[in-house]
């Protein structure tokens, strides 16, 4: 359903607010540089830090720039299941393909507990959607079994997952427990490329951010089966993956972004503070690398 690469995008603030303008230039400047979708209010969006207010309006200015031009995958995870339905709700109505469902983290719910909470989603919305996984967050794992029992009980629901464990053997548990043609997007920048050489179709990617092109280039070369090439890319964004994580996330991806753009401003919302001297340092050596600065 989704293929290519997605950035999971950073919510720009100045002066404690939703900077609107930056975000649409930021939206217009994906989409030129082919970005093949779009996810706010993701991890990298800060959508722990933000209100529901705020994430409404994130999601909604998202899918107005967008214009249909490529789909959005809207956040609507928590760990209240009553509000990650309350953001399922409003992003369909706003006009988003999916919703963006991470597993609610700090609760620590059992794999039943999972299980109940995604059905209850999938019973009473009828978006799409994304399973995200990413148990270094939030602590609990959506395994194998719990995944697959869940897109086999609601196929045309819970259509794609975004898998940030670091297990690549998940890409081919779930080929083989759900079906070849399940949309599986790596939430791992560098393990992008061997996430779809196991059978992901791209990324939701933080690097992205700040190297749409380069990130579309890559994608592009892996669905056209050049290695040489895809590995040449790699190399360049390697660098750029780690740095991004250099410091607390997102603090990097916007100091990036703020290097590359004049108008996006590198604020973050506490508990995160601002990029360190050691994460600008690695950012500015990994730009580099990359030619992007």
């Amino acid at each position: 359903m989704f293929s290519g690469s997605i950035p999971a995008l950073a919510t720009p603030f100045r002066d404690g607010s939703f900077d609107e303008a930056a975000f649409r230039k930021l939206v217009d400047w994906q989409i030129e540089n082919g970005s093949k979708g779009l996810v706010p209010c993701g991890t990298t969006g800060e959508a722990s830090t933000i209100s529901n207010a705020e994430h409404h309006r994130v999601i909604e200015v998202c899918i107005e720039q967008a214009a249909g031009r490529v789909p959005v995958i809207a956040g609507c995870g928590s760990n209240d299941t009553r509000n990650a339905l309350l953001h399922m709700q409003f992003a369909k109505k706003a006009g988003a393909a999916a919703g963006l469902c991470v597993a609610p983290y700090y609760n620590r719910p059992s794999q039943a507990g999972l299980i109940a909470h995604f059905s209850f989603l999938a019973e009473n919305s009828d978006l799409p959607i994304v399973l995200y996984n990413v148990p270094g967050r939030t602590v609990t794992d959506i395994e194998d079994d719990t995944v697959c029992e869940l897109v086999n009980k609601y196929p045309d629901r819970i259509v794609a997952i975004k898998d940030a464990s670091g297990d690549l053997s998940r890409v081919a548990d779930h080929r083989m427990g759900i079906g070849r043609d399940f949309c599986q997007l790596s939430g791992n920048d560098e393990l992008w490329l061997p996430h779809s050489a196991a059978g992901g179709s791209g990324c939701i990617s933080v690097t992205a951010n700040v190297a749409p092109a380069l990130c579309a280039e890559f994608h592009d070369a892996i669905a056209a089966a050049d290695l040489i090439k895809a590995r040449e890319i790699n190399d360049r964004l390697f660098p750029l993956h780690y740095a991004m994580f250099s410091d607390a996330s997102p603090a990097p991806v916007k100091y990036a972004l703020s290097r590359v753009h004049d108008w996006f401003p590198d604020d973050v919302r506490l508990p995160i503070c601002k990029a360190s001297d050691a994460s600008r340092k690695a950012v500015e050596e990994a730009l580099e690398h990359a030619g992007l600065i």
